[in-house]
C-alpha cells in the first residue's frame, strides 16, 4: 500500500506579458519502499521573450540520488528523481559552460489534467494561507493569554502574604481548640474519678444498706419468735387463770357441799332421840368427832389452798418474769427497729443524694463530652475546608504553571516558525528581485544547491505538518 501526497506552490511574476512560474512537490509513497520526489519549476517571461528554468531532485528509498538540469531558450522543466535549472539571461547571451553529460534527453511525460490539479493547488494555497492567518490570529490570542495569566501570576504571588496571615490565624484558632478539647479531657478523667469514688461509695452504702436489711430481717424473725413465745405464755397464764378460778369455784362448791352436810347432820342429829344401850365404861363425843373431822378437812382444804396459791403464784411471778423479759426485749428490739428505720431512711436519703449526684455528673460528662466531639468535628471540618482549598489553590496553580509552560512551548516554536516563514520569504523574494544571471552548472555547485534545496523542502515539509496538525 503506498500514499501519494503532492503539494505544488504557484508564483505569478509579469513583466511585458509573462508566463507563470510554479513549483511543486511530491513526497513519500510507502513506509519501507517509499520515494520522496520534489521538484521546483518556474517560468517568466521578460520583454515578450519565454524563458525557463527547471530544477528537481530527488532521493529513493534505496540511498540513491542522482542530478539532471536543462537550460533552453523557450522555457525548461525538470521532474522525477533529478534537479536541473535554467537560467534567464540578458542580452547578449552569454557563454555557458555545460556538462554535457547532464545533457541527456529527458522522458516527458505531461498530464493531460494538469490545469485541474494547478486548480486544485490554488485551491490548496488559498486554504494554508487561510490556515496560516487564523495561526497567527491564534499566536495573538495566545499572546495575550499568556500576558494575562502572567498578571494573574504576579497577582497571586502578591497574595502569599495574607495567605500565610491566615494560616498563622487557623493556626492559632486549631491550638485554642486543641487545648480546650485537653482541658475538656482533663475534666472528662477527673470526673471519671469522681464518679468511680461516687459508685464506690454507693456500693459500701448498699452493702450497709443490705446488711441492715438482713438485720432487720433477723430482728423480725426474733421478734416474731419472741412475740410467738409471749403468746404461748400468755395462753398459759390465761388457762393458768382459769384453772385457778375454777378450782377456786370448786373449792367454794365443796366447801359449800361440806358446810350444808355439816348443817344436816347437826339437825338430824338435834331432831332424833335415839336410846342406846351403852356400855358406860365407854363415852361417844360425838361433837369432838364432827370437830376432828371438821379440822381434818379445814387442813386438808386449807393444805390444798395453799399449795395451789403457792403454785399458782410461783407460775404467776415466773411468768411476770418472762413478760417483763420479754418486755424488755421487746422494747429493745422496737428500739433497734425504730433506730434501723430511722437508719435506713437516711442512707436512702442520701443514695437518692447520691444518685442525683451521680446523674447530674453523668449529664455533665455528655453534655462536655458532645461539646468536646462537636467542637472537635467542627475544627476537622474547618481544617478539612482549609486542606481543600489549600489543595485546590495549589492544583489551580500548577494547571495555570503548566498551561503557561504550554503557552512558551506554543510562543517559542511559533517564533521559530515565524522567523522560518520569515526567512524563508526574505529569501524569495530576494531571489525574485534579483533574477538570475549567470548559469555555472558543475558538480560542485549541483551539490550546494541539492543540500539547500534540501534543507528548503525539510522546512516546508515541517511546517506544513505543523499546520496540519
Amino acid at each position: 500500500m503506498s500514499v501519494r501526497k503532492t503539494t505544488s506552490y504557484t508564483v505569478k511574476s509579469s513583466s511585458s506579458g509573462a508566463a507563470p512560474r510554479s513549483f511543486s512537490s511530491m513526497s513519500y509513497s510507502g513506509p519501507s519502499q517509499g520515494v520522496s520526489r520534489q521538484s521546483y519549476s518556474a517560468r517568466s517571461s521578460y520583454g515578450g521573450a519565454n524563458r525557463g528554468m527547471g530544477g528537481g531532485f530527488g532521493a529513493g528509498g534505496g540511498g540513491g540520488s542522482y542530478i539532471s538540469s536543462s537550460s533552453a531558450y523557450g522555457g525548461g522543466m525538470g521532474l522525477g528523481m533529478g534537479m536541473g535549472m535554467g537560467g534567464i539571461s540578458h542580452a547578449p547571451i552569454t557563454a555557458v559552460q555545460v556538462n554535457k553529460s547532464l545533457l541527456a534527453p529527458l522522458n516527458l511525460d505531461i498530464d493531460p489534467n494538469i490545469q485541474i490539479v494547478r486548480t486544485h493547488e490554488k485551491e490548496q494555497i488559498k486554504g494554508l494561507n487561510n490556515r496560516f492567518a487564523s495561526f497567527i490570529d491564534k499566536v495573538r490570542f495566545l499572546e495575550q493569554q499568556n500576558k494575562m495569566l502572567e498578571t494573574k501570576w504576579g497577582l497571586l504571588q502578591g497574595q502569599t502574604t495574607t495567605r500565610s496571615n491566615i494560616d498563622a490565624m487557623f493556626e492559632a484558632y486549631i491550638a485554642n481548640l486543641r487545648r480546650q478539647l485537653d482541658s475538656l479531657g482533663n475534666d472528662k478523667m477527673r470526673l471519671e474519678a469522681d464518679l468511680h469514688n461516687m459508685q464506690g461509695l454507693v456500693e459500701d452504702f448498699k452493702n450497709k444498706y443490705e446488711d441492715e436489711i438482713n438485720k432487720r430481717t433477723e430482728c423480725e424473725n426474733d421478734f416474731v419468735l419472741i412475740k410467738k413465745d409471749v403468746d404461748e405464755a400468755y395462753m398459759n397464764k390465761v388457762e393458768l387463770e382459769a384453772k385457778l378460778e375454777s378450782l377456786t369455784d370448786e373449792i367454794n362448791f365443796l366447801r359449800q357441799i361440806y358446810e350444808e352436810e355439816l348443817r344436816e347432820l347437826q339437825c338430824q342429829i338435834k331432831d332424833t332421840s335415839v336410846v342406846v344401850e351403852m356400855d358406860n365404861s365407854r363415852n361417844l363425843d360425838m361433837d369432838a368427832i364432827v370437830a376432828e373431822v371438821r379440822a381434818q378437812y379445814e387442813d386438808v382444804a386449807n393444805k390444798s389452798r395453799a399449795e395451789a396459791e403457792t403454785w399458782y403464784k410461783s407460775k404467776y411471778e415466773e411468768m411476770q418474769t418472762s413478760a417483763t423479759r420479754y418486755g424488755d426485749d421487746l422494747r429493745s428490739t422496737k428500739t433497734e427497729i425504730s433506730d434501723l428505720n430511722r437508719m435506713i431512711q437516711r442512707l436512702q436519703s442520701e443514695i437518692d443524694s447520691v444518685k442525683g449526684q451521680r446523674a447530674n455528673l453523668e449529664n455533665q460528662i455528655a453534655e462536655a463530652e458532645e461539646r468536646g466531639e462537636m467542637a472537635v468535628k467542627d475544627a476537622k471540618l474547618r481544617i478539612r475546608d482549609l486542606e481543600d482549598a489549600l489543595q485546590r489553590a495549589k492544583q489551580d496553580m500548577a494547571r495555570q504553571i503548566r498551561e503557561y509552560q504550554d503557552l512558551m512551548n506554543v510562543k517559542l516554536a511559533l517564533d521559530i516558525e515565524i522567523a522560518t516563514y520569515r526567512k524563508l520569504l526574505e529569501g524569495e523574494e530576494d531571489r525574485l528581485a534579483t533574477g538570475i544571471k549567470s548559469i555555472n552548472i558543475t558538480k560542485q555547485s549541483c551539490k550546494y544547491l541539492l543540500s539547500s534545496n534540501k534543507t528548503l523542502c525539510f522546512l516546508l515539509m515541517c511546517c506544513g505538518a505543523f499546520i496540519t496538525s
